[in-house]
């Protein structure tokens, strides 16, 4: 301890011993020889040196102690007792660095456990179509291929989901912003999706100006807009209905909204339903929900700097849009 304290001090002892002899050499210079004052000024010049280092160290001799000494727990190791000014601040930092700590600590715990959580219940309902496969292939009869195109529809869906959530965390290395034709892409991920319109008997109904283009990722703005079709296929119970996919301009702001006739939203769910594993009633009557799709476009829209809004009436049905900022483009004003 005492060692770790004259290294700390080494420069300051050496530049007092320098100092009192720089101050003896002018006296000789200035014709003052008296050895014996020189001597007991400089005795009493180390007792004074002596005496500061003396209290110093003892009014840090419990720091001392705690930085070489191994802590029982992080709460032991964050006890103030500090007396100086430097070891107060010193103590306040650390506090504010194991603060840090516990946040990021927590941020990682969360998202390992919400990654967890979300594998299982994949997993689980990944179950559901594997069985319906091995059931058709056991029947006798001439094998029912759109039903296993419908469930392998379902795998896929369910693996691009879990690829996506497992990206999110390196999503600023994945994310390529460029121009995108809006309607080019919509077209294509309702043709990507077309055995679930054709299977659920929900007809959409494309309104987007060809000259709309919006600056963000294609490859998660596929996926968000596929998790929105999905949606309101899914919670669409009635055949013969319309799912109205739209696009609007209002000074340079575009707005794609998906509007389905379905079950709507009860006004309760409204405000969790983008929450991690959040079903809510909706949820329950389908069977099939696992609480993520909704969280994991409302996570990529605020990471590319989109806007989501959700409206919804019960009964009437449900309107989702995505809100991208002023896109310098002339789009003919506003439609």
């Amino acid at each position: 301890m005492l060692r770790l304290f004259l290294r700390e001090h080494a420069a300051f002892i050496v530049f007092q011993l320098l100092l009192v002899g720089f101050i003896l050499m002018l006296y000789w210079l200035d014709g003052f020889r008296n050895t014996d004052t020189a001597i007991y000024s400089f005795i009493i010049s180390l007792l004074l040196l002596g005496s500061f280092l003396g209290v110093r160290f003892a009014m840090r001799y419990r720091y001392y102690e705690r930085l070489l000494s191994a802590p029982p727990n992080m709460e032991h190791a964050l006890q103030r007792e500090g007396r100086s000014p430097e070891t107060v601040q010193t103590e306040l930092y650390m506090q504010k660095l194991y603060r840090l700590y516990q946040y990021e600590v927590q941020s990682l715990y969360a998202g390992q456990t919400r990654h967890l959580q979300f594998i299982n219940q994949w997993v689980h309902q990944m179950k559901t179509p594997l069985s319906v496969m091995h059931l058709l292939l056991q029947e006798p009869e001439e094998l029912d291929k759109a039903s296993i195109r419908e469930e392998v529809d379902r795998l896929r869906a369910g693996l691009d989901t879990v690829l996506m959530n497992a990206r999110l965390d390196t999503f600023e290395q994945d994310m390529q912003i460029e121009q995108v034709q809006l309607r080019g892409m919509v077209s294509e991920m309702v043709t990507e999706n077309k055995r679930l319109f054709i299977s659920r008997r929900v007809y959409p109904e494309i309104g987007i100006d060809e000259r709309y283009q919006v600056a963000t990722d294609r490859k998660w703005m596929k996926f968000i807009i596929g998790q929105l079709l999905t949606n309101a296929v899914k919670y669409t119970f009635e055949e013969n209905k319309k799912l109205y996919i739209r696009a609007s301009c209002l000074e340079g702001t575009i707005t794609l909204s998906v509007q389905d006739e379905g079950i709507g939203i009860p006004p309760s769910d409204l405000p969790r339903v983008t929450k991690a594993f959040f079903t809510g009633e909706n949820g329950r009557l389908s069977g099939e929900s696992t609480g993520m799709g909704l969280y994991l476009a409302q996570e990529v829209c605020n990471r590319l700097g989109h806007e989501l809004e959700i409206t919804s009436s019960p009964g009437e049905g449900t309107t989702v849009s995505i809100v991208f900022p002023y896109q310098e483009q002339n789009v003919g004003g506003s439609t």
